[in-house]
């Protein structure tokens, strides 16, 4: 007996110490614990949220590819078009000109034809008339 108290109080005493310290921590432990819980809770509530967007996502890019397709295939379709119609038209300004052309050579036909019966002064106007003519095809032509 140390003291005047016996031994056993001292290590009932250390003992109860320890206990009060392990309740303390468990009791931290615990609250620990609960918060964990919670932004488990959280967590998988962000997971489910992330799995949704993800899916959203992925469906979007499908929509995405099925309308890029759509528009390549009206895009080729109509630069097809665009192209047929462009020859089309190129066929269509050189009938044009060849016409043109054999107009111009039939009027200088027919004004040479006349020449002879006419007096001078007419003959240099529509000479210059078809000459003007011919030159507005050519023009025409060239733009073309």
């Amino acid at each position: 007996m140390m003291f005047g108290l016996p031994l056993g109080f001292f290590v009932e005493s250390a003992v109860a110490v320890l206990l009060a310290l392990t309740i303390g921590y468990c009791v931290v432990l615990n609250q620990r614990l609960k918060r964990l819980h919670q932004d488990r809770g959280a967590l998988q509530q962000m997971v489910a949220d992330l799995v949704s967007a993800t899916n959203l996502a992925n469906q979007a890019i499908k929509e995405l590819k099925a309308t890029a397709i759509d528009a390549d295939v009206t895009m080729s379709t109509r630069l097809n078009e665009a192209e047929r119609f462009g020859v089309e038209l190129a066929n269509h300004i050189n009938a044009g000109t060849a016409l043109m052309d054999r107009i111009a050579k039939i009027t200088a036909a027919a004004r040479l034809a006349q020449a002879p019966t006419e007096s001078a002064p007419e003959t240099n106007k529509v000479q210059s008339a078809l000459q003007q003519l011919t030159e507005r095809v050519r023009s025409r032509g060239v733009a073309a």
